[in-house]
């Protein structure tokens, strides 16, 4: 597993001021947050990915943009990523402690949403 930014639980009195813009818990909340970097924490609930299952899981995301998305939340802590020594190497992403935690709303939340939406036509 890779390392990256550590977080630990602070005291509340000792806590990050989000909407100032030199705080580094901003920057999380942003590639959480950021179009395909909540399908990437999404996609990652249930199992670890190799970087093309989690593409192919992502319909629309390019190579490009998983990468530098993968790249931010492996840096942020939220995702580990591990290198297999093969030819050529295979690439598995997961879920740190962390990504699991944040991911949880987020998983909550889609549920909310799609059970308030209408049925879809199945034409």
């Amino acid at each position: 597993m890779a390392g990256g930014a550590q977080f630990t639980r602070v005291d509340t009195e000792a806590r990050y001021d989000v909407f100032h813009t030199d705080c580094p818990a901003r920057d999380v909340v942003d590639h959480v947050t950021s179009r395909w970097g909540i399908w990437v924490l999404i996609s990652l609930r249930a199992n670890d990915l190799r970087f093309y299952e989690l593409r192919e899981s992502i319909q629309g995301i390019s190579e490009k943009m998983l990468a530098q998305s993968l790249r931010a939340l492996v840096k942020d802590g939220l995702v580990w990523r591990r290198v297999e020594p093969t030819t050529p190497p295979q690439v598995t992403y997961g879920l740190t402690e962390f990504g699991r935690e944040v991911g949880e709303p987020l998983t909550e939340l889609f549920g909310r949403i799609t059970r308030r939406l209408a049925p879809r036509d199945t034409e």
